[in-house]
């Protein structure tokens, strides 16, 4: 299977390229630093430390707090995070600036990875979530670098897509030296696919150890004191294609009972930023734009959140929160972030990427579901716009869920601290 693996890999890579170039219409960053994506990063990483790959936004926003922990407890060992797109390299650049190397993980061909490796010369390699990459995952194995799958997940579907690979997967699996599971049916559904049971550890999610940076702090404090908004705000996050329609759509009815309400509306990808401004304008809205450093006035009706990096202050100016990639079959995105806040989450019915997370939240009250129309979604908003103690309760809800399911972080930490205390 690998070779036949490697061998198609190699035959798509014309049509590999032919998508950089496609992507990079909209998002001119994809047409950039292409040599990293084939291993070439010398001169770019620091060698003989830590190497961690987050693969995009989600998967690098819940590496921050793991970073940050491994460069206080390990000051010694430089630190590398890769990731696969632009809106990921963007938020570490943001986020860490100098105090990490940061390349983008080349693509999964044996000579790249070889090459890569032989740069980084890492002594722990850290994959966030569930990115099983044969070569790399072989070639770590071949040079004795441990490597732990971290805050991992693996859906029922997902898993089913791997058993039909059969012992392939099963012995790939063996050579990963640990999948630190979030919960014990992700970690079950490893162990059916073939990971031994000594190569488990259910360490719980890290994405509940979120918090907010010094500097993010002062930051919303900031924004606070200039936007002065003493006015209901409801904040669509993360939103896709599709879901701006029906957000806008149902913000409408709403203005209708609550004339002083602001949307903050935050598209997922940077390249769709134009798009939803063209939408929010077709819709006959006040609006602004986050990028245009303007305050909003009493008759702004929408903010645009058209910026990289400030998502999780952009949450804290907010009563109400919808999460997107989940009125779409995309299986919506982190509803921790608006949790930190005290504030209720709104999902749709798809957030199947977050299930387990998604799951405790409803059953604590501190989530609510609609269906993929703009009157459910109306309907869902409005309930809690003419209710404000229950608004109220289900935020605080919410939170506790965060605070309850806290300490994964410290759990990981162990784990990896008894791979680098061998080295």
């Amino acid at each position: 299977m690998s070779i036949v693996y490697t061998i198609l890999l190699y035959l798509i890579q014309p049509l590999v390229w032919l998508r950089l170039l496609w992507r990079s219409r909209k998002a001119p960053d994809y047409r950039k630093r292409w040599l990293e994506r084939y291993g070439f990063c010398k001169n770019k990483v620091k060698s003989g430390g830590i190497l961690v790959h987050a693969v995009s936004v989600g998967e690098t926003l819940a590496a921050i707090p793991l970073i940050k922990a491994l460069q206080s407890q390990y000051p010694q060992l430089p630190i590398t995070v890769t990731t696969m797109t632009p809106t990921g390299s963007k938020q570490v650049k943001s986020i860490l600036k100098e105090s990490v190397s940061h390349v983008y993980l080349p693509y999964d061909l044996p000579c790249a990875i070889h090459r890569f490796l032989k740069t980084v010369q890492p002594k722990l390699v850290i994959i966030m979530e569930t990115e099983l990459w044969p070569n790399l995952i072989s070639q770590c194995d071949s040079k004795k670098i441990p490597l732990i799958i971290a805050n991992a997940r693996l859906s029922e579907r997902s898993a089913k897509r791997y058993h039909k690979l059969g012992h392939a997967i099963s012995k790939l699996l063996a050579k990963i030296s640990t999948v630190a599971a979030q919960n014990r049916q992700d970690g079950d559904r490893f162990i059916s696919l073939g990971l031994p049971a000594d190569h488990l550890a259910v360490t719980g999610s890290i994405k509940f150890d979120i918090e907010l940076t010094a500097k993010q702090q002062q930051n919303l404090a900031q924004l606070k004191q200039q936007w002065q908004l003493h006015r209901p705000v409801l904040i669509a996050a993360s939103t896709h294609s599709g879901e701006d329609e029906i957000i806008l759509s149902a913000f409408q009815q709403l203005l209708k009972n609550h004339s002083n309400l602001l949307l903050i509306l935050v598209p997922r990808h940077p390249e769709r930023f134009k798009t939803v401004e063209k939408l929010i304008a077709d819709n006959g809205l006040n609006y602004i734009t986050r990028s245009s450093k303007q305050n909003p006035t009493d008759q702004t009706q929408v903010i645009l959140g058209d910026t990289m990096g400030e998502l999780l202050e952009l949450y804290g100016l907010a009563n109400i929160a919808f999460v997107g990639g989940s009125l779409i079959e995309h299986g919506g995105h982190n509803p921790l972030e608006p949790a930190l806040h005290h504030i209720p989450i709104i999902s749709g019915t798809h957030f199947f990427n977050f299930k387990v997370i998604g799951k405790q939240l409803i059953e604590a009250n501190g989530m609510l579901v609609c269906d993929s129309s703009a009157d459910s979604l109306y309907s869902t908003i409005n309930s809690l716009l003419n209710d404000e103690s229950r608004c109220q309760q289900i935020g605080e809800n919410a939170y506790q869920v965060l605070k309850n399911n806290q300490g994964a972080l410290n759990h990981l930490l162990e784990v990896i601290h008894h791979y680098l205390e061998k080295s």
